[in-house]
């Protein structure tokens, strides 16, 4: 295995927290943008655009179909 894809609560804690531990440890990351949610759409908005995209692909649940 070497890709991590990412979805789940919260945005902003427990996903960054798992991409970044994941990077850490040289996974390729990805993110399901719409299959995970934050505390405040503002918090998920900056995660989604401005920090996850330094860690790994963002994506949305039909890039997967």
């Amino acid at each position: 295995m070497d890709t991590v894809v990412l979805a789940g609560l919260v945005t902003t804690m427990g996903v960054e927290s798992t991409a970044r531990a994941a990077s850490d440890h040289d996974y390729d990351v990805e993110f399901v943008a719409d299959a995970m949610s934050g505390f405040a759409a503002d918090e998920h908005d900056f995660a989604v655009e401005r920090t996850f995209p330094r860690f790994g692909a963002v994506h949305t649940t039909a890039d997967y179909t």
